[in-house]
């Protein structure tokens, strides 16, 4: 248990801290022992199952949130090594705050209307109210230049709150639930003010790449700010100048060294074995874990479980289903009527299939410690999320890191978050009943060889990607957002035409090519080709292309492409060897991938065309070519999923005029990713960037590090995401987010060939 002391906050000697977690609710709960006494132990919570070991790390970290009963709240005070300060809320506040606006309205909107949200004005009256409490209580306890990293869809205000406190520090905001398309979140009717309150941020940090495009269209359609890539334009507060906000995808992991070691403890392991022996021995077990939350997918998954038996297709006494359903949120009326519907679903199974002794279903309605989990997770051949609706789901995760043994299969809804890394698991969407039933046969019959196969897969994706390579990734971007209002730092953000010290360079390159594993990856025009007036006529430097293939097949090494250009145009320009994957249309296109990234790529169908894009795409290129033709030299090109405005060859002011047209017309286009580059504005109906494409280029290589060559402001989405280990290369001038540069393509040659000898040598 943890210890705790109590401090008044407004004691002299307690010292501010460098990062401040805000967030609804304490990493704490409170009990009191038999003396009267109150001890503080740490909650169950996912938030705090994620943050706990990230704020261990922190040499001087608080954390502000609600200490979890109604009334006055207690003192600010230490446990774990933290600084607790907790926000009072009344009952009047739990009642229309938490269990009206956050999640009987926000909460079923955000997750797809599975159930209708409801809006009442006296509830958002006290959303603002407590959100003005959290970022009171939060403003005075950061350091002068400190972070405050604001979470989850409860406290969406409270960044512009603090922002208009405390313009000195940093903020991030991470968003831990799904975002709604722009419909169904122009149905909230406080909608603007919440996408303020959000944009006092400086980083706004979201679980899926389709949530930051959800984010940015919800900007771009009710707000009018300017949004170039990932960077927003935010007008700044009273005379505060105009802020750039990044917002962007970071999705969220556990202590995936923490619970895999669990596996080794020899308690845990007996409680396991026990679990097995307790149910009779069955030859399968099938688990499923959840918060009993409607968005979870348990009355689909127990349907399917009732017809498998009902069909015989499943033998109770061979195999038993383990339901674990966390209470949850029991006090609003839909979580009241789905635990009912679970309940008599339950009863009903097991009144038909079961024998005495051995349930068809055992349901357990309660909560289970860490080392409980752990033992289920061992002991279950099988793990069923079949979310309808998750921002991540931290059980995939969790069950992947308790299988060291490469035993069991996961069954993951390609609806929750987790579906984008781990591609390795039987995919499946739970609305179909007969495709669930077909994934739960499928993954009880899986070979053992193949189960381990698939294991390795996402035991690599998880155990190298945990939750302190989650916090560290966000946190150094946060560290280099927001520079229009703050100095930049010079090794951050570089301006003015010169080069990079080729010293520095140089070192880095050494650094990089020493790296066990690397992704090296380049844009094409106006870095491996010089930029030309006729697209056509591109001519590569050949001894760049020469670079980047002796590269492309040295061990340890993955290589690629990523360009502006349509997937078949590059192909034919650059006639590159399969060893390095094309990507075309700023990520929307891949080409033919090596077998070792088969299993991890972006599944291809989700960047498919549709009936729908198809004629949103027609109906942009015809309102371009309007622009084009009124402006003597600008041109159109069309791409599989994008219409791009080229303004290279337009007459006088004509290039401008047109670009300033066209961004106009995107102000009220939906579902549509705009991307200004030099001379050119593209209009892409597959919501991706290059920043996504390394990101997902970098996690199916399971590379270390990468290293990128760009010259464009479409590479930016790429250099802002620059890691610690990872080395941006911007070719010419402008300001960039990369931390070398070169002069101009006649240097790209020398700079891959230098690290193509360096790893050689290596």
């Amino acid at each position: 248990m943890p210890s705790s002391t109590s401090r008044p906050v407004d004691d002299p000697a307690r010292p501010g801290h460098d990062l401040v977690v805000v967030a609804n609710r304490l990493p704490v709960d409170s009990r009191t022992l038999p003396d009267g006494a109150t001890e503080w132990v740490t909650s169950p919570g996912g938030l705090v199952t994620a943050m706990e070991s990230v704020m261990q790390t922190v040499d001087s970290g608080a954390w502000v949130g609600w200490a979890g009963s109604p009334g006055q709240e207690p003192d600010p005070f230490d446990a774990d090594g933290m600084s607790l300060y907790p926000v009072r809320l009344d009952q009047e506040d739990i009642e229309r705050y938490y269990e009206g606006f956050s999640n009987a309205t926000l909460w079923p909107l955000y997750h797809d209307v599975i159930v209708d949200p409801e809006f009442h004005r006296t509830w958002w009256d006290s959303y603002v109210t407590a959100n003005r409490r959290f970022a009171r209580t939060a403003a005075p306890v950061a350091n002068e230049g400190g972070t405050i990293w604001v979470h989850d869809y409860q406290l969406q205000l409270v960044p512009r709150l603090i922002r208009e406190e405390r313009a000195d520090v940093r903020i991030g905001f991470f968003n831990h639930i799904p975002f709604p398309s722009v419909e169904l979140f122009s149905q909230l009717p406080k909608r603007n003010q919440m996408l303020r309150g959000l944009l006092g941020a400086d980083l706004i940090g979201f679980q899926r790449e389709s949530d930051t495009q959800n984010f940015l269209a919800a900007v771009r359609k009710l707000l009018g700010y300017h949004v170039d890539g990932q960077t927003i334009s935010v007008p700044g507060l009273g005379a505060a100048p105009v802020r750039e906000v990044v917002a962007q995808t970071f999705p969220i992991s556990i202590d995936s060294s923490k619970v895999s070691a669990l596996t080794e403890d020899e308690e845990v392991r007996e409680r396991a074995e026990q679990l097995r022996r307790d149910l009779g021995h069955p030859q399968t077990i099938v688990l499923g874990v959840d918060r009993l939350d409607y968005t979870k997918g348990i009355r689909h998954r127990l349907k399917a479980w009732g017809e498998l038996l009902g069909d015989g297709s499943i033998d109770p006494q061979e195999t038993v289903m383990i339901q674990v359903a966390t209470p949850s949120r029991e006090r609003v009326e839909a979580y009241r009527q789905l635990r009912d519907e679970v309940e008599l679903t339950v009863g009903r199974i097991n009144g038909d299939h079961s024998s005495i002794g051995r349930p068809a279903v055992s349901y357990q309605h309660r909560s289970f410690d860490r080392r409980d989990m752990t033992a289920l997770f061992m002991a279950a051949d099988v793990v069923l999320v079949t979310a309808l609706r998750d921002g991540m789901n931290l059980v995939a995760k969790e069950y992947v890191a308790s299988r060291p043994d490469l035993r069991g299969v996961l069954v993951l809804s390609e609806f929750a978050g987790a579906a984008d890394e781990l591609r390795a698991a039987v995919m499946v969407n739970p609305h179909d009943i007969d495709e669930l039933k077909a994934a739960i046969l499928r993954a009880m019959a899986m070979p053992v060889e193949e189960q381990e196969e698939a294991m390795r897969s996402l035991r690599r994706q998880v155990m190298e990607n945990d939750v302190q390579a989650w916090a560290h990734s966000f946190l150094q971007r946060l560290e280099h957002s927001g520079a229009s209002v703050r100095e930049p730092k010079p090794t951050v953000r570089l301006t003015g035409e010169s080069a990079t010290d080729p010293a520095a360079l140089d070192a880095a390159l050494d650094t990089f090519a020493a790296t066990p594993r690397i992704l090296i990856a380049s844009d094409f025009d106006g870095v491996l080709a010089p930029i030309v007036t006729d697209r056509d006529a591109v001519r590569p430097d050949p001894a760049a292309l020469a670079a980047l293939r002796d590269l492309s097949e040295m061990p340890g090494v993955a290589t690629a492409l990523i360009s502006g250009r349509a997937l078949d145009d590059l192909d034919a320009h650059a006639r590159m060897p399969s060893s390095v994957v094309l990507v075309g249309s700023h990520g929307a296109e891949v080409g033919a991938l090596p077998p070792w990234m088969q299993a991890e790529v972006l599944d291809s169908a989700a960047l498919s065309m549709t009936p729908e894009k198809d004629a949103l795409l027609a109906s942009i290129t015809e309102n371009l070519r309007q622009v084009a033709r009124a402006h003597p030299g600008v041109e159109v090109e069309t791409k599989p999923s994008a219409a791009v405005l080229h303004t290279r060859n337009a007459r006088g002011r004509g290039g401008h005029n047109a670009t300033e047209s066209a961004l106009e017309y995107a102000v009220n286009l939906p579902d549509v990713t705009v991307t200004p580059g030099k001379e050119v504005v593209e209009f892409s109906v597959v919501h991706t960037s290059k920043g996504a494409a390394i990101e997902t280029l970098a996690r199916a290589s399971a590379a270390d590090a990468w290293f990128y060559l760009g010259d464009d402001v479409t590479d930016e989405s790429v250099f802002g995401r620059l890691g610690e280990n990872d080395v941006g290369v911007k070719v010419g001038g402008g300001d960039t987010a990369a931390n070398h540069r070169i002069a101009g393509t006649e240097d790209v040659a020398a700079v891959l060939t230098r690290l193509a000898d360096l790893r050689r040598e290596g």
